[in-house]
């Protein structure tokens, strides 16, 4: 088809026009976008126009199905770059999706052609989130070193085991010289660093830049965890980058002008602004996340329309019934020195034990709550974003915790490093809340909600792959397995379109 034009998009007099052989190239490139030319036909396009450049025009029929195949290969092109190719809600990444009337492939490629600038059409078209341009280099670097000729042999032989589990400063190990020449080749080690059997010295600052740039604990240790994440290869790299693409084509980073974004991955919290694209990072903090293991915090996104100030915590009936309880009948003593008490269905408040009410709470008849005060569960502050699966944000007694490297503790909600420095985000345009009375109201120890008058926009993201501001690529673990669902939904969808 031509796009609801009556002359051919693609060809002219019989032979395809130059930006006919463009759009070809464009699809031929589509793995710089971390998408896959196969998908697209690129080759047999590429073999047709080149037979269409013969000595004999194409007949009309030929010319008419060329020009159907190459406009639904772009508009498919234009779709995946901007929209996506999967749904996210098929992997339970539940985010609003983006318009679709915001972005019309067709309308797109239309301006495009007519303007002669398909190229500018493609970045045009591509996620506007800096962090997308700063993968698609990095994508290349990684595409280069896996196709590098001497760097890509540095993965073919396994690094020896480890003795006794762990390398530490000053040992000597057979296996160092592969280290070293692995941490040249992925830029943690100057090209010109002796290679040796001993660790010691420059290699010792180079797997301390490698264990920072892999969300490992940077104790100048190879351990298990360090020596894994050696061995994983630039092509396995080169796709967990391409993903972390395509998450951002239907991630919503950008749709509000006041954003919080956890990446869960990371276990880190960031608040900006945007302006005409650009993010103003306002303050960011570690954050603790639900345990892969049970109780994962799942991804979507929503406004926050309130903020507890010493809030209560109405435990949630699994936790009363897993642990709370079984707590007070091992001591009774626990249920006064935590502040607990029991709701009754009437609303009545009770504050003394009894095993009746205990057994109520178990069966689901009354609820348990902690009063405010320092040793709550939630802190002294809880941000509230309306959500079927009751996530919030709150701070945390147990600040200690921020200190591990891997900190998915909680069972869902996301505990938040400071508080304080989040509060003053969210309310930044209410003159009437500055610092003083945002910790005055914490530490009250009466239970007040604030309604937000300029809610913003949470995102609960999932990203393994970040470039900071200095170009250092990092690489985080697939703590919840996202990425491998992801993978598998991308190679269906790969399979069905050809």
């Amino acid at each position: 088809m031509a796009l609801a034009e009556d002359r051919p998009l693609w060809f002219q007099d019989g032979r395809p026009v130059a930006q006919a052989l463009e759009a070809v190239a464009i699809l031929a490139d589509a793995s710089e976008e971390g998408l896959s030319p196969r998908k697209y036909g690129a080759d047999s396009l590429a073999r047709a126009l080149a037979a269409a450049q013969g000595v004999e025009a194409l007949s009309p029929g030929v010319i008419m199905r060329l020009e159907q195949d190459l406009t639904d290969a772009m508009l498919r092109y234009f779709n995946d770059l901007h929209f996506g190719q999967v749904d996210p809600r098929q992997i339970q990444e539940n985010f609003t999706p983006n318009t679709p009337d915001r972005f019309d492939p067709a309308a797109h490629l239309r301006r495009a052609v007519r303007a002669m600038r398909l190229r500018e059409a493609v970045a045009e078209a591509a996620p506007q989130v800096p962090l997308y341009d700063r993968l698609r280099q990095v994508l290349a670097h990684y595409r280069g070193l896996a196709a590098d000729p001497v760097f890509s042999k540095l993965w073919q032989s396994p690094l020896p085991p480890l003795p006794n589990g762990k390398l530490e400063i000053g040992d000597t190990h057979a296996g160092m010289p592969l280290v070293t020449l692995r941490l040249i080749a992925l830029g943690d080690l100057p090209r010109e660093t002796i290679v040796t059997e001993r660790y010691e010295g420059h290699i010792v600052k180079g797997i301390m830049d490698f264990q920072v740039r892999h969300g490992l604990e940077p104790d100048g240790v190879i351990g298990r965890k360090t020596l894994a994440q050696l061995a994983v290869s630039p092509s396995a790299r080169v796709r967990q980058i391409e993903l972390s693409m395509e998450r951002l084509r239907w991630t919503p980073l950008l749709h509000a002008p006041r954003m919080i974004a956890v990446n869960i991955p990371e276990h880190i919290l960031e608040a900006y602004e945007v302006q005409n694209g650009t993010i103003d990072v306002q303050t960011s903090m570690r954050v603790i996340i639900g345990s892969a293991l049970d109780t994962r915090t799942p991804l979507f996104d929503g406004r926050m329309r309130f903020i507890e100030f010493s809030p209560y915590w109405n435990v949630p009936l699994s936790i009363a019934r897993s642990e709370v309880v079984p707590k007070i009948l091992r001591d009774p003593s626990y249920f006064t020195r935590q502040g607990f008490e029991f709701v009754a269905a009437d609303g009545r408040i009770i504050t003394t034990l009894s095993m009746d009410d205990l057994e109520a709470v178990r069966i689901g008849q009354m609820r348990i709550r902690q009063r405010p005060g320092p040793k709550n569960a939630l802190g002294d502050i809880k941000f509230i974003f309306p959500n079927k699966d009751s996530i919030f944000l709150h701070h945390t007694p147990t600040t200690h915790l921020f200190e591990k490297q891997r900190r998915d503790l909680s069972h869902g909600c996301i505990r938040v490093e400071d508080p304080v420095g989040l509060a003053k985000f969210v309310l930044q345009h209410d003159q009437v809340w500055g610092e003083e009375r945002i910790r005055e109201a914490m530490s009250s120890g009466v239970s007040t909600t604030l309604r937000l008058r300029e809610p913003p926009q949470v995102v609960l993201a999932y990203n393994t792959v970040q470039v900071k501001n200095d170009g250092r690529v990092h690489f985080f673990q697939d703590i919840y397995g996202q990425d491998k669902l992801l993978d598998q939904a991308l190679r269906r969808s790969v399979q069905t379109s050809q």
